[in-house]
């Protein structure tokens, strides 16, 4: 018998502490910290992404959670049913209904398949890209039952080509190794993504995170509205995410900047497929750099973009973070021509919208403009927010006109 399929009497048990908060966990809050649950002899002995019981201080049992004494999220609830058996089925079950979710979202097999806590896999991401889809397995757990993990979604999905994208800070917060390693199928190069009228080119083992960011979709819609005729900037822009979505909506021009020469290689290939290769030019560099150097030549943009790296990604960052923003505000609102349009983005979790905002307002003033908001955004639907926890919620957008 495996460790998967080991009945409930056979699961240790781990309590929280007497003065933890056991009502969070029974109103659907999928984490323990380590602060919160009892670390007694036999509770330190399990293995990273080991199941346990979770009671509360009275002994009550509250389900199933997966136990990581190296995480500051010690344990992760994955069934309220304290008897679950985690195995392919109880997989498949999970991978069924987010996959429902997304065939009803999107008429073409290209989406975030499951977005972790949200879709009851915590620690889990899947993208899809047709017939091939990437894994981050960001906990432990998930490390340990990759196999049911991949086999039911070979199954469900009906994908024939697995990457596993074992990279980022998320594992080596859980102590796990990085790597990318092609599990299943064969990859003969960069996939062609349909989105948005545009064509993107998706690394899946060379890129950055999963070869894609399905999540600015409907941000990428919002810019393609101000993009017929425009000149725009598309600062850190990865393989063209805003650029390539305002040439199909008929920007006159549309310049991408970013640190990662392949990632701007992609960008040209995906303009290419689009029959937009013309249209679009590239500078990779430091994007402060670039833009200082944009300023100094007199440069000015119909629509500037910015969509950088989280710039605060957890919460001892905030006041950096929130700095660069307003920085990045400032420089990028210099190079919006009068009329035009400015947009930025954060994806840092401790960043929350109001403090986003509000730096961004920041530095559009002491860039000497006046700014509109016009649009607020977040991630598509295929990114689903656990309500009972914000950090599900990680992507803002602001698009604002400037005089």
């Amino acid at each position: 018998m495996t460790d998967a399929e080991t009945p409930i009497r056979a699961y240790p048990v781990v309590r929280l502490r007497p003065k933890a908060e056991a009502r969070a966990i029974r109103h659907g809050f999928p984490w323990v910290y380590a602060d919160e649950l009892v670390t007694d002899r036999r509770t330190q002995s399990l293995a990273p992404g080991a199941l346990a019981v979770l009671e509360d201080g009275e002994r009550r049992e509250l389900g199933l959670v997966t136990i990581n004494l190296k995480s500051k999220i010690i344990a992760r609830v994955l069934d309220r049913d304290a008897g679950a058996v985690i195995d392919k089925a109880w997989f498949a079950a999970r991978l069924e209904r987010a996959l429902a979710l997304r065939a009803r979202l999107y008429p073409e097999p290209f989406y975030r398949l499951v977005h972790a806590e949200a879709d009851g896999l915590p620690g889990i991401i899947i993208d899809r890209f047709g017939d091939a889809a990437v894994i981050q397995p960001n906990a432990a757990w998930a490390e340990a039952h990759l196999a049911a993990l991949v086999g039911a979604l070979a199954e469900v999905a009906g994908v024939r080509t697995i990457v596993k994208n074992g990279a980022g800070r998320a594992r080596t917060l859980e102590g796990l190794p990085e790597e990318t390693l092609l599990l299943q199928g064969e990859l003969a190069g960069p996939l062609a993504v349909p989105m948005n009228g545009a064509i993107y080119m998706a690394d899946l083992l060379g890129g950055q995170k999963t070869g894609l960011f399905f999540d600015q979709r409907p941000n990428h819609a919002f810019a393609a509205r101000l993009a017929d005729g425009a000149r725009v900037l598309d600062v850190f822009s990865h393989v063209g995410g805003f650029a390539l979505a305002c040439l199909a909506a008929g920007a006159e021009s549309a310049l991408a900047v970013d640190a990662s020469a392949p990632a701007l290689a992609l960008a040209v290939e995906g303009a290419a497929a689009m029959g937009q290769g013309a249209r679009l030019a590239t500078r990779q560099g430091d994007a402060f750099a670039v833009m200082e150097v944009l300023a100094a030549e007199g440069a000015e943009f119909d629509l500037v973009i910015c969509d950088p790296p989280a710039f605060a990604p957890a919460k001892p960052a905030l006041e950096a973070g929130l700095r660069a923003y307003e920085r990045m505000a400032l420089m990028a609102s210099r190079l919006v021509a009068p009329g035009g349009y400015l947009g930025l983005c954060s994806c840092s979790h401790a960043a929350d919208l109001s403090a986003f905002r509000n730096a961004s307002a920041r530095g559009i003033g002491r860039g000497g403009r006046r700014g509109q908001l016009i649009f607020t955004g977040g991630a598509g639907p295929d990114h689903p927010m656990l309500p009972q926890l914000a950090e599900s919620a990680y992507l803002k957008a602001l698009v604002f006109r400037l005089d």
